[in-house]
């Protein structure tokens, strides 16, 4: 393997940086290298026996993708993994670059999974509608708030069809706050509407292949929706790559921890990984402190499924509910349950996903 020419890409938008390593002399060397994604492989394919690897960004993995199809080994790396001095104070791209490419030669990297288009296409869609959903609550903050300042309270459940037709009837004399107040009001409706669009569309996508079957295993579980499933199932991708208790980790679901000699301290989760399927977890988690009662969306999810995955989904909504019921009768704080509950829900779901039913 010393034989190839190390290759550390130091990828921007509009500047790529390379640093090469001569694996039989040890010769390093850095240059600019063209941007254009066609050009940067072109001079890529003109090393020797080339291997690349590059930080894992917002350029994402045409890169990683086009080199692939050009037969040159591609590694993408995940930047929190990337060893760094601590005293290490000077940072530039010429040195990122060099770096990438002593540790591509040292196996020093972890790797990070390249998705597949399809796959990178569907995490687009459920993305798009978590901004939405983060849009619609900063817009109905800012529309509450408004009405706050003027002493004007909704008393009863927020945000149903009675409350947004009160909303549509409030009324002030002065024109310029009327105005504010219509804008804000025809925004929120806007982003509530492109929410409700993507929800619909997420909704037809996950009957498609090849995420049907295990989104319809993982809505079997309580608190596991069609939207969290198929969230779930495109965010992780591959499931076989994980264990139960790896996939816990991997989402940043496991105590911190400083540990050293006799001493051993744990700190609250590392809140490592993918934060979006980290707050679905949550949620989904909260719903197992409830009496288990009878659903109609979970009783049709179920009927549709084999007998064992239905067994173990049963199974799954009895240990998580004994597990809250035990830490409520241990005093334990209502959010450090539900994080622990997650934890566990995370190896249910690893465990329908890779089920042989």
């Amino acid at each position: 393997m010393h034989e190839r020419t190390f290759i550390g890409l130091d990828v921007h938008a509009r500047s790529t940086q390379a640093g090469v390593l001569d694996g039989l002399t040890g010769e390093v060397r850095s240059l600019a290298v063209p941007v254009a994604t066609k050009a940067l492989v072109a001079w890529v394919c003109t090393q020797p026996a080339p291997a690349v690897a590059y930080e894992a960004g917002p350029t994402g993995y045409e890169l990683a993708r086009a080199l692939a199809a050009a037969g040159v080994p591609c590694l993408v790396a995940a930047p929190s993994r990337i060893p760094r001095a601590p005293g290490e104070r000077v940072k530039t791209d010429r040195r990122d670059a060099v770096r990438l490419a002593r540790l591509l030669r040292l196996e020093e990297l972890t790797p990070v999974r390249v998705p597949g288009l399809a796959e990178e296409a569907a995490r687009d869609l459920v993305r798009a509608r978590e901004d939405a959903r983060g849009d619609l609550m900063r817009a109905r903050h800012r529309l509450s708030k408004l009405l706050l300042c003027r002493g004007i309270v909704w008393e009863e459940h927020a945000w149903t069809g009675t409350h947004e037709l009160w909303l549509t009837r409030q009324r002030f004399a002065e024109r310029p706050l009327q105005i504010a107040y219509e804008e804000a009001l025809a925004a929120m409706f806007s982003v509530r509407d492109r929410r409700d669009a993507l929800d619909a569309a997420i909704a037809v996508e996950a009957l498609e292949e090849p995420w049907a079957e295990t989104v319809a295993r993982l809505s079997c579980l309580r608190g596991v929706s069609t939207l969290t499933a198929f969230a779930l199932t495109v965010e992780i991708g591959e499931w076989r790559r994980f264990s139960g208790r790896s996939l816990a980790a991997f989402l940043g679901l496991t105590p911190s921890e400083s540990s050293s000699g006799a001493s051993r301290r744990q700190g609250a989760i590392t809140k490592t990984g993918n934060a979006h399927v980290r707050r679905l977890l949550v949620e989904a988690a909260w719903q197992q402190r409830r009496r288990p009662g009878k659903s109609l969306r979970t009783h049709l999810a179920r009927s549709a499924q084999p007998a064992a995955v239905r067994e173990r989904a049963v199974a799954a909504e009895r240990r998580l509910r004994r597990r809250w019921l035990r830490f409520d009768e241990r005093g334990k704080r209502s959010t450090v349950a539900a994080v622990a509950v997650a934890r566990e829900l995370a190896g249910w779901c690893w465990s329908l996903a890779v089920m042989d039913a």
